[in-house]
């Protein structure tokens, strides 16, 4: 059944794709973006792991965590295809596709690509007086290529570009104004330290990853409508991997992460009408807090200190992540995870279950999300990958 919505309401639904929080209070402060479909982790194996995978072991997703990881991955190459229904919990016909692709040149360096699909089902645009114009299915996509190479036999680097295009209204009226599809380029640079040792005879190894993604221009809908930031995001961590012996092993991964965009301001208002005061330009007053509306690099350094709140807000603004992955004669894995996001910021706070099998060239992967609130439209949330491995494929057909 197809949805009833304004114009100008679904551009507001694509901030809330990242934050589904039920918002309790006044006081709370979430970082809205555009294009925050940017964001969704994609893939099924680092989504049952607590949303980690900045330092996991390389696989054919890395490009969306770190793409750096390419040049440390031990397969000629690969490719594998995820989707995820999205807020089901809310709508039954929003989904997140993905297409992912690596190919190794030699032992160091790698390209990879992909492609990312954001459907957000049948909708049906009304006017200001609710009368139907038109049912449309809006969508957003982004195309990705990824360069990565070893800097030394431990360290690795990457520089990944990407176009964004963003279709949300259909050429509709918003707000008096002809609407168009949004687009942007944008680029991400990352990071990847890996180191093998011993513990009591056994191999161990230490990862560490830093990625800085959707570095690039801002967007906008409209000719008039100021353009929004786009979510550029730091994510690093650390990551270790334990061999028990030659069938089990078990790895912990750490994510941290924080949007590089900056924080909403408080605005003074009216002691009378309650509505915001404006200087003689026309600009609201800012009452704490410092002016978003700034470039795209000093917005990414205005935001590790322009919370009204100050240090402690901006310390609410990180997410942290944790995962585990128990892995059997490298064909059946468990995984489970936790992420939590300050309820200020968005409320996102769930457990992760997945698991995966290997059977000769695929690879199914599969996770799930317990939110600790019901109410959350996240929760329920499944995710599922398919991997392809062209190495095994070669072996077979010898």
């Amino acid at each position: 059944m197809p949805k009833f919505i304004k114009p100008s309401v679904l551009v507001l639904i694509s901030g809330l794709i990242s934050i589904p929080a039920i918002l309790k209070a006044q006081d709370t402060y979430p970082i809205t973006t555009a294009v925050p479909f940017l964001l969704i982790g994609p893939d099924a194996r680092a989504g049952s792991m607590g949303e980690t995978g900045v330092a996991s072991d390389p696989d054919p997703l890395a490009i969306h965590w770190n793409a750096a990881k390419y040049a440390f991955i031990d397969k000629k190459m690969g490719f594998s295809v995820s989707y995820s229904p999205w807020l089901r919990q809310l709508v039954n016909d929003i989904g997140l596709g993905y297409l992912s692709f690596y190919y190794r040149f030699d032992d160091k360096q790698a390209l990879g690509a992909s492609l990312r699909y954001f459907s957000l089902g049948e909708i049906t645009f009304t006017d200001n007086e609710g009368n139907p114009k038109g049912t449309y299915s809006p969508n957003e996509f982004s195309l990705d290529a990824a360069y990565s190479r070893k800097l030394t036999d431990n360290l690795s680097g990457a520089v990944t570009g990407r176009f964004i295009y963003s279709n949300l209204t259909l050429g509709q009226t918003v707000q008096g104004q002809e609407s168009h599809a949004g687009t942007s380029f944008a680029a991400d640079l990352s990071l990847f330290y890996t180191k093998d040792f011993y513990i009591n005879r056994n191999d161990a190894w230490f990862n560490f990853g830093v990625n800085i993604s959707n570095i690039g221009a801002k967007i906008a809908y409209t000719s008039t409508i100021e353009k929004d930031f786009i979510p550029t995001n730091l994510r690093l961590g650390p990551s270790f991997k334990y061999a028990f012996d030659d069938y089990n092993t078990i790895s912990f991964n750490i994510d941290i992460t924080k949007l590089l965009v900056p924080t909403p301001p408080i605005y003074k208002l009216d002691s009378l009408t309650g509505q915001p005061i404006v200087d003689d330009q026309g600009n609201q007053v800012i009452e704490k807090g410092y002016d978003p509306h700034v470039s795209v690099f000093k917005g990414m350094i205005q935001s590790f200190y322009d919370a009204p709140g100050g240090f402690s807000e901006e310390l609410k603004e990180i997410t942290y992540a944790i995962g585990a992955e128990y892995l059997y004669n490298k064909q059946f894995a468990v995984r489970a995870g936790y992420f939590h996001e300050s309820a200020e910021k968005g409320a996102r706070q769930f457990f992760t279950f997945g698991a995966g099998l290997r059977y000769n060239v695929f690879s199914l992967d599969f996770s799930y999300l317990v939110s600790t609130d019901q109410r959350n439209p996240l929760d329920k949330t499944l995710r599922f990958t398919l991997n392809f491995d062209f190495d095994a494929f070669r072996s077979q057909g010898r």
